[in-house]
Order: structure tokens, then sequence, then C-alpha cells
């Protein structure tokens, strides 16, 4: 576990090296503890792959007197003492989400481009994709984007030469080894597969995101009559 300043009002905690499930159960059981015990002038904690970055006041942090020095480190040192013994096992159980998609055409322009470079079919690439289950091992790029690993191996696509400058949300592209849902229209360089009708990201919700850090996820694949429907 390796802590560092993020500039003048903020620690990493790097807590592995690469990206794997026993790294990610680390993350979260580490951001459960801080949300639970936060360090004097917490305002926020942001998980990633194989970090957490905890956002404080250094103003407040200085205003607490059981550990010496700057406002950085009494919050180290606070967290050092409430991360030690992490124990993976109080983790909740994962929920699971299902997303409904609808493959190809203009909702998924990429989809036979895809195929084709695989050697596959596109029904065979949709086969694939819904056939697998997903783990979110973090939120970012933008409000309630989630970053999918578990993609088949056999579908695994490098992302596209030139970007598109807008992505409709909703759009399911793939990128690399991982998958995800383009929650807002943005920019994007993944490869555009299909999409769905759900809202990924809805601010009136009293839930925002569809799904969070440690969620499993299924893709459904869906009829263009049923995403219209939906959509409707």
């Amino acid at each position: 576990m390796h802590f560092a300043a993020l500039g003048d009002s903020a620690v990493i905690i790097t807590l592995g090296d690469s990206i794997d499930d026993g790294t990610h159960r680390l993350v979260r059981a580490a951001s459960k503890r801080i949300r639970d015990d936060p360090p004097p002038g917490f305002i926020d904690i942001v998980p990633a792959f194989v970090s957490i970055v905890v956002h404080y006041d250094p103003l407040t942090a200085a205003q607490q007197h059981k550990y010496s020095g700057r406002p950085y480190e009494q919050v180290v040192n606070f967290l050092r003492d409430r991360l030690i013994d992490l124990d993976v096992s109080d983790l909740d159980a994962p929920r699971t989400v299902e997303i409904p998609v609808c493959y190809g055409g203009d909702l998924g322009p990429d989809l036979d481009d895809v195929a084709r470079l695989h050697g596959l079919t596109a029904d065979e690439v949709i086969r694939l994709h819904t056939g697998a289950e997903y783990l979110v091992y973090m939120i970012g790029f933008m409000p309630g984007f989630a970053y999918l690993g578990g993609l088949p191996e056999q579908i695994a696509t490098p992302r596209r030469k030139t970007p598109r400058t807008a992505v409709p949300a909703g759009t399911v592209g793939i990128g690399g080894q991982q998958t995800g849902v383009y929650p807002l229209v943005s920019p994007g360089g993944w490869n555009l597969i299909g999409r769905t009708p759900a809202k990924i990201f809805d601010i009136a919700r009293d839930e925002p995101t569809l799904v969070a850090t440690g969620d499993r996820v299924r893709f459904r694949a869906v009829s263009r009559a049923e995403f219209d429907e939906a959509v409707a």
C-alpha cells in the first residue's frame, strides 16, 4: 500500500500494480472503510483500477490534533491506521445489472468491422458479447461511464484510429479488452456495436448512475422494434 500527494488537497493510495479481481476487491474494501470512517476534512473519494484518490480540505485537516505534521501527513497517518488489516470479506455481494442492447445497423455502425477483423459473423460477435458477465472495475471518463472487464478475447478490438466527435448516449462500445456504454453524448474512439434504450446516467434519479464499482453487468440483445418502443 503506497501513499502519495496529489496536489495540496488529495492523497492517492495505490493498492496494486495490475488490473485483476484481487486488486479490485482491495480497492472496494479500502473505499468502503474510508467512507465509513473518513479522515478529518474529507470531501470525496474516487476509486480507480488499482488506486483510490481521497480529496480533503487541508484547513479542516490541520485542526485535528491526533497526528503531527502538515495536513497531508495527518491525513495519510489517519488513513494508514484505518486501512490496517484490510478485509475483503466485509464486502457486500455484488449486484447484477442487465442492460438491453440493440446491436448493429445505425445503432452499432462498427459491428461488422469488429466481426471482419476477427473472422466472425456479426451474430457471433453478439453471441460472445451477450454471453459474458462483466465486472465494473471503475466509473470514470464522464459521469456514469463504467469500465467493464471480462470481454471475451475473441472480440477484443483496438480503439479506432480516428475517434468520433459525437457518440450518442447509450452507445455500447469495445475498446481494447474492455467494453462500456457511453452515458452521455461525447467524443469517443471505441468501436460502436450497439445501443441501449436504458438511461445509464440520469441526474434526476436518487442514484444517478445505473451501475456502480463492483457491480456485475450482463447485456441482453433486443430487436430494433423493442428498442424503438423503449425510447418512444
